[in-house]
């Protein structure tokens, strides 16, 4: 499993937890759908910046 799978994995665990504990606390179903949805999408955008290869330094000329 690679390291953007496995940080999508947790952040989608996480997502799930928070869902569960908003539909306890009696939100709507359609909120908590909105939310995760969003949250989903931030944790994709965070897994590429940080598992994507970082870009190799050129050497700076003067």
């Amino acid at each position: 499993m690679t390291s953007f799978q496995t940080y999508l994995l947790g952040f989608i665990i996480l997502v799930i937890g928070l869902a569960i504990a908003a539909y306890l606390l009696g939100l709507e179903p359609l909120w908590i759908a909105v939310g995760a949805i969003v949250l989903i999408g931030i944790g994709i955008i965070t897994a590429t910046n940080h598992t994507k290869p970082r870009d190799p330094q050129q050497p700076r000329t003067y």
